[in-house]
């Protein structure tokens, strides 16, 4: 439901959302799901930029539950955010009424259970943010928009897999690949031949890169994260995990059937699903075998990825071009070194950042940091750089200064893609390359047109430079969206904080926020006496 506004507010759109367990089929045998509304993946967010958007989630699971949002940024609002960091858990048979806004933002994201391995039962969905009316985009309006949710799927129960990283043991491979939620041919996209065709792809995986396709027909990148892009055509486009992507697809071919595919990358075993491509006056279903595409060729990965580039001239969601922010003449104040590492600790398995490996507190750390709350984290637990000190567990949250304009160098030494997420920000992908990292590495840093997104891709024995303004307070996850990973330890928190107190910095503690831990009995009404409206 939408309501409009008054005094020169956005508009309000309202969802109620009942969350519950379910039965569903994805791969052909029974499991149990995570439903909303009754839906698998859940329902789609629409959206316009600067809405505001009132969620109010119903947990009808038996477990405590949360909602994060990949991707949507809220500007001065981590309260919002639905990880354990900063929220406490639903819990069981309770409500929580989320209060988002996507502020100054466009594109293509999604939502997912953030809690445990709930991401692995579903409770997903599309979120699409569209230009206001009057804001030009960079290509005519598209005769029909899809999201394509796409991902591996394993047969076992979300407890299951959960139970077996908690017995030190590792993840089996997936069982198979899901769009939509369904596998192979269990889902179809009905075009008009002629017509142009907007295509949203989220990989909402837990374990491998994808790769997208379509048999017959080009994909034109529009936009990636919020950003539009320049206009390149690819015939297939590698997806890592937590990424989306807005592909133009056009129907221009004979009317029949074709095949939508997506694969695994970088693994031995390919797994491969389908969904139909179905032209409105096609007699003819698919015909021969769904088109191949790349299967382990780091390369073609890699040169793809520095291909994708941001279309300087394109508004995005201000009517100003995106090149007007000019982001490589922006001197760096700080050089954040992060390393990925798969340490033993106490006799098991866990994944570090910096030899860190994060451990949950009793206490939301937004809510510790924001009551006094002393003894729940240290600011500076986990180190700017790579240490090569035995790793260690810890409740680890960095420390940084609001406004301030930071180099991060994701560095990967294990053999595996990693993909990052940082929570509350965007950040320009200024180079990735083969090899360690070094000062030298600089130079060939793309200072000009470098595409900016929220998660990354870092590949095997390589390392990806990003540039960030720090211009969001509050508290961010910047995490793995390699879920055992994550849930193992690479993760960690980023308090970008600022000594004035003042509502144009941050917004206050909501007065429906959920209390826990150590923040029980405490009161969420105005805490800041010398905040300033």
């Amino acid at each position: 439901m939408v309501i409009g506004s008054s005094k020169g507010e956005s508009p309000y759109r309202f969802y109620t959302w009942n969350v519950t367990y379910g039965d569903i089929y994805p791969l052909g045998i029974k499991q149990q799901g995570i439903l909303i509304n009754g839906q698998f993946p859940g329902p789609p967010i629409q959206a316009v930029t600067n809405d505001n958007l009132i969620i109010s989630v119903y947990n009808g699971l038996d477990d405590p539950f949360l909602i994060s949002w990949d991707g949507i940024q809220h500007r001065r609002n981590s309260w919002q955010d639905g990880v354990y960091g900063t929220n406490c858990p639903i819990p069981a048979g309770q409500n929580f009424t989320y209060i988002l806004q996507a502020k100054d933002q466009i594109g293509s994201y999604f939502y997912f259970p953030s809690l445990a391995f709930h991401k692995a039962a579903g409770g997903y969905g599309g979120i699409r943010v569209d230009s206001r009316p009057l804001i030009p985009v960079p290509f005519p309006p598209p005769a029909g928009d899809f999201t394509i949710l796409a991902g591996d799927w394993f047969k076992m129960s979300h407890t299951d897999l959960k139970a077996v990283l908690d017995s030190d043991s590792n993840l089996p491979f997936p069982d198979g690949l899901l769009i939509n939620g369904r596998g192979s041919n269990g889902f179809t996209f009905t075009v008009d031949q002629g017509n142009t065709y907007r295509f949203r792809i989220s990989n909402v995986g837990i374990a491998t890169t994808i790769n997208f396709r379509i048999q017959g027909h080009n994909l034109l990148l529009v936009e990636t994260e919020g950003v539009h892009t320049l206009q390149n055509t690819y015939s297939s486009l590698d997806v890592h995990l937590g990424q989306s992507y807005s592909v133009l697809i056009t129907a221009d071919q004979a009317p029949q059937d074709y095949y939508i595919v997506v694969s695994t990358r970088f693994t031995s075993q390919v797994l491969t699903t389908t969904s139909i491509l179905h032209y409105s006056n096609s007699a003819n279903g698919v015909s021969g075998d769904p088109p191949g595409g790349p299967t382990t060729e780091i390369d073609w990965s890699v040169d793809q990825a520095r291909s994708i580039r941001q279309n300087l001239t394109a508004s995005g969601p201000r009517p100003n071009p995106q090149g007007s922010y000019h982001y490589g003449m922006v001197n760096t104040t700080r050089t954040i070194r992060l390393a990925n590492t798969a340490p033993v600790i106490g006799g098991k398995q866990r994944y570090a950042v910096n030899s860190v490996s994060f451990i949950p507190a009793d206490t939301p750390l937004k809510l510790a940091d924001y009551f006094k709350i002393r003894g729940v984290f240290t600011i500076g637990s986990i180190p700017d750089n790579p240490t090569g000190a035995d790793a260690s567990l810890q409740t680890s949250v960095m420390g940084a200064d609001y406004r301030a304009f930071v180099e991060i160098v994701f560095e990967n030494a294990e053999d595996t893609v990693q993909s990052w997420h940082i929570d509350g920000h965007i950040f320009f992908v200024v180079g990735m390359n083969g090899g360690q990292w070094s000062s030298d590495s600089r130079l060939i840093y793309n200072l000009r047109d470098a595409v900016s997104r929220c998660t990354v891709q870092v590949y095997p024995n390589s390392w990806t430079a990003v540039y960030m303004p720090l211009d969001n307070v509050g508290m961010w996850n910047i995490r793995s969206e390699n879920w055992a990973r994550q849930y193992l330890g690479q993760q960690f928190y980023l308090r970008v904080y600022t000594p004035t107190l003042s509502f144009r910095d941050e917004n206050p503690i909501p007065s429906n926020a959920l209390l826990c831990g150590q923040a029980t009995g405490h009161s969420t009404q105005l805490y800041y006496p010398d905040m300033q409206p």
